[in-house]
């Protein structure tokens, strides 16, 4: 039968007059806003940042989530937050865990198939900024080993023992949490952006091994953002984070959340990125790609500006 579509500017365009007429209850705007119905999600450093973010927007768009943290105070709270908002019960669980060990990373991923028989999303989003060192002569060799042990080595085990449930199912999706330092250079201390290169060059070997078994692999890169670690590891308010932010952006008019980063990897984690893989994802308004100290320096030159 020839399809008549509807003449509107909406999303319901894409949907034959007949089709939305066969079922009142049926909704392609509901569909669209349930991306992750079914899945299973862990999300390390799940309990404030990018994590809390991540996993608020997993939850809504019909995922259950494991909020796996060192932080347990503060991972428990928003844990049961979470659990006394409509619909979530019994889709969200804290579970502590420092992925820097092994066990601890074993023992997450075992608990999470027992608890909801199956692993369709690890994101290894846990990371630290470790110390602001000035320069290499003064760098303090004890920062540099703890950055990569868990930027680096927590992401490592989180893949594998992701990777261990994942391969036999023959599906499933592997995300790292890097930083706009992995494509960019001199604005952040060697530990952290050497990490962060790693974390990408990680994720490019695991899309190439395990994408023989139909495993996703990908990164989410953020740029600046006033999360609560940076604006800890900078010692200064919000506020004056998001000022710096912003002064220095390529893009204006925008202040980056850790939503905006959240709602990255909600495209990577759906099957609406079901042919992406091995792909390093830049969140950060075009800032890593522009030289904007260049730009306003020959304007100057050649314009007065």
């Amino acid at each position: 039968m020839k399809s008549h579509w509807l003449r509107t500017s909406s999303v319901i365009d894409l949907f034959p007059r007949n089709l939305l007429k066969m079922n009142d209850s049926f909704s392609p705007l509901a569909h669209i806003s349930r991306r992750l119905e079914g899945k299973v999600a862990i999300v390390t450093g799940g309990a404030s940042g990018f994590g809390e973010s991540t996993v608020r927007l997993f939850l809504q768009n019909g995922a259950k989530a494991v909020i796996a943290d060192v932080q347990d105070e503060i991972g428990q709270s928003l844990c049961n937050d979470l659990l006394n908002c409509p619909n979530n019960s019994n889709n969200v669980t804290y579970i502590h865990c420092d992925v820097t060990n092994d066990s601890d990373m074993e023992n997450l991923i075992d608990k999470t198939i027992s608890k909801y028989g199956k692993l369709d999303i690890m994101f290894n989003n846990a990371g630290i900024t470790g110390k602001i060192d000035s320069n290499i002569i003064d760098a303090d060799n004890e920062n540099f080993k703890r950055v990569f042990d868990v930027n680096v080595y927590g992401s490592f085990l989180g893949a594998k023992y992701a990777a261990r449930v994942m391969i036999p199912a023959k599906k499933g999706v592997i995300l790292f949490t890097s930083s706009a330092a992995s494509v960019s250079s001199g604005e952040s201390p060697h530990s952290y952006t050497v990490s962060k290169h790693a974390v990408v060059g990680l994720m490019k070997n695991l899309s190439a091994e395990l994408g023989q078994h139909g495993i996703r692999v990908n990164c989410v890169s953020p740029g600046a953002v006033a999360t609560p670690f940076l604006v800890k590891a900078m010692g200064v308010d919000k506020s004056v984070v998001d000022g710096i932010i912003c002064s220095s952006a390529n893009l204006k008019g925008v202040v980056p959340t850790a939503e905006d980063v959240a709602e990255a990897a909600l495209y990577l984690a759906s099957d609406e990125s079901k042919f992406v893989s091995g792909v390093n994802l830049v969140i950060d308004g075009g800032y890593s790609g522009t030289n904007t100290a260049y730009i306003k320096t020959i304007q100057s030159v050649l314009f007065g500006q």
